[in-house]
């Protein structure tokens, strides 16, 4: 659902008795910076997530001013036996209530997003030192991430032996192969197994650039004055070489502030020459988490048409760097092209910290903790403390295993709560620690939801959501 509802678009939101207060904080605020009018049906059930479908039908009271209904996200089952009864649209809203503001603003990305016209290419470093099978699974993994071409990394020294039945075998696995080597040798034999691109040439290998029949990459033998740059493309030209121009990105403290102005001096020297950027020299040599340094620099890349990028992930913090350029250089193409900022189009690359942090009022869950009568625990994050909600039972503390001695401390003095069980113990350990990780993040905590870690996410496998969060199952409220 978008924020684009009409004047009189009347929305009808559908939960339990427990959410109905925090459901009325979120949505009155949310009605009129939206501008959407609605009422709340709250339905003869203690916990929302325990409704179906078939349920909801039978205890529904619309009324006639309504034109939508929104049913909680955890309800399971098919929406038939609602829409059958209903002549306008039953929607399921988000699972948790802190995330209804972004599902009313939440726009789908715009159709022409994720075109890109910037190639990676994903180095395997030392391949002399590796097998073969090592080589091929590290070029599998590279590709599925996103990489393009397959760059097989040579060692100095001799030339490599094994470098023909290498890039043969990536080759059949139906890879595009690049070879990052200065000796003719070794780089003919590759081009004779199907490389097609050569990382690089300088005054030290050109002259043996004209018999390969490849594109090659162009770089200065020096690159803090580009010394022989020119030449080697004037060369390279005279004899119908395709080529990149590379002019070397250098790390931080040796000269990476002048290597970027370079690369804007020979976009002006060469307005229509393909170009090239090693990115490694920043990811791998800057100890810091690599998804803003790809996406700044893919950023630069796309503003001056550079189409291709070189990059690693051999260093801890990179090791997701080809999935980051590859979404990077969705959202640099389309925020160039656009004219627009590169925010609020795709968070995947916000994944230390949320792009929006929702937390409940103190009221709210003053409120809760009053009407809960059952014996499950419900566990939220609120202004820097975990709080666990129980029947006559409120703990917060910012420190989860003191909070656990507390909830121990006060299962001691109630007898109306059973011990705890090991697999109780362990799912509230869990559930603690995760709140605990989002309240030292920043970042959304749900409960019996995995964190959102951005294009590093993975599913939570686990029990059904209406069961996980239920630690006393003999002594459930009542759900009708």
């Amino acid at each position: 659902m978008t924020s684009d509802l009409g004047p009189q678009e009347h929305i009808h939101f559908v939960t339990g008795r427990l959410a109905q207060h925090a459901l009325r904080d979120i949505v009155e605020p949310l009605a009129e910076e939206v501008g959407f009018q609605y009422s709340i049906d709250v339905l003869p059930i203690t916990v929302a997530a325990l409704m179906t479908p078939a349920w909801i039908a039978r205890h529904l009271q619309i009324p006639a001013r309504a034109t939508r209904i929104l049913i909680p996200g955890y309800c399971q089952g098919d929406l038939a036996p609602l829409k059958s009864a209903i002549s306008f649209p039953v929607e399921v809203g988000p699972r948790d209530l802190s995330q209804l503001a972004h599902f009313f603003h939440a726009d789908p990305l715009p159709q022409e997003y994720g075109r890109y016209d910037i190639e990676i290419l994903a180095e395997i470093n030392n391949c002399p030192q590796l097998s073969l099978a090592e080589i091929r699974l590290q070029a599998a993994q590279l590709a599925q991430d996103g990489a393009d071409w397959i760059d097989v990394g040579c060692s100095p020294g001799d030339p490599w032996l094994g470098v023909y039945d290498t890039v043969r075998a990536l080759r059949e696995d139906g890879h595009q192969v690049s070879i990052d080597s200065f000796q003719p040798r070794e780089v003919a034999e590759a081009i004779r197994a199907g490389a097609e691109l050569v990382l690089s040439v300088n005054h030290s290998n050109r002259n043996a650039a004209a018999d390969w029949g490849v594109e090659i990459v162009a770089v200065p033998d020096d690159p803090e004055t580009l010394l022989g740059l020119d030449t080697t493309i004037e060369h390279l030209s005279s004899h119908g070489v395709s080529f990149r121009i590379d002019p070397i990105l250098e790390p931080i403290s040796f000269g990476f502030a002048a290597s970027l102005g370079r690369y804007l001096a020979i976009r002006k020297r060469y307005p229509e020459a393909e170009m090239m950027m090693g990115i490694g020299n920043l990811t791998e040599l800057t100890e810091v988490d690599s998804a803003g340094i790809n996406t700044l620099l893919l950023g630069f890349c796309q503003e001056l048409r550079i189409t291709s990028i070189l990059t690693t992930q051999v260093i801890p913090w990179a090791q997701s760097s080809v999935r980051e350029c590859d979404l990077a250089r969705r959202l640099m193409y389309h925020s160039v092209h656009q004219r627009v900022l590169p925010k609020h189009l795709d968070s995947s690359l916000v994944m230390l910290r949320d792009p929006r942090v929702e937390q409940p009022s103190e009221e709210s869950m003053r409120r809760l903790a009053a009407d809960i009568r059952d014996h499950n625990w419900r566990i939220h994050t609120a202004r820097g403390e975990i709080h666990l909600i129980g029947r006559q039972l409120h703990l917060r503390c910012a420190d989860p295993m003191l909070l656990m001695r507390q909830l121990l401390q006060h299962l001691a003095k109630d007898p109306s709560y059973k011990a705890l069980t090991s697999e109780h113990a362990f799912y509230l350990g869990h559930e603690l620690c995760k709140a605990s990780i989002a309240l030292t993040l920043g970042k959304n905590y749900e409960q019996d939801e995995p964190l959102d870690w951005g294009l590093l996410s993975c599913p939570q496998t686990g029990a059904c959501p209406e069961t996980r969060h239920r630690l006393q199952p003999d002594r459930q409220g009542s759900s009708s």
